[in-house]
């Protein structure tokens, strides 16, 4: 048991070694990609804050309606008509 155990350790050490070794030949394939990538991993976050607090947006619209009312009617028949249409694309997907 014990020779069956130390062929496994060293199988073990020679794969762990291998997967680092891919690990690093992988990454050098993404790295030119990696700060877009981290871009869109900001953006995605922030629409996922905005989406999650609607007391935030629906204040900002209120400021915005209160203090520039031609403008926050603009925002509100683009933003409407682009709610609409995605809920059309939804439906047809």
């Amino acid at each position: 048991m014990s020779q069956k155990l130390v062929e496994l350790q060293a199988r073990q050490m020679e794969l762990q070694e291998r997967a680092a070794k891919e690990r690093v030949e992988f990454s050098l394939y993404f790295e030119p990609i990696e700060k877009p990538l981290s871009w869109a991993d900001k953006g995605i976050d922030a629409f996922n804050f905005v989406k999650g607090t609607p007391i935030l947006w629906t204040s900002a619209f209120a400021l915005l309606a209160h203090y520039q009312p031609k403008l926050a009617r603009k925002v509100l028949a683009v933003g409407w008509g682009a709610v609409k249409l995605l809920k059309g694309a939804k439906s047809l997907l």
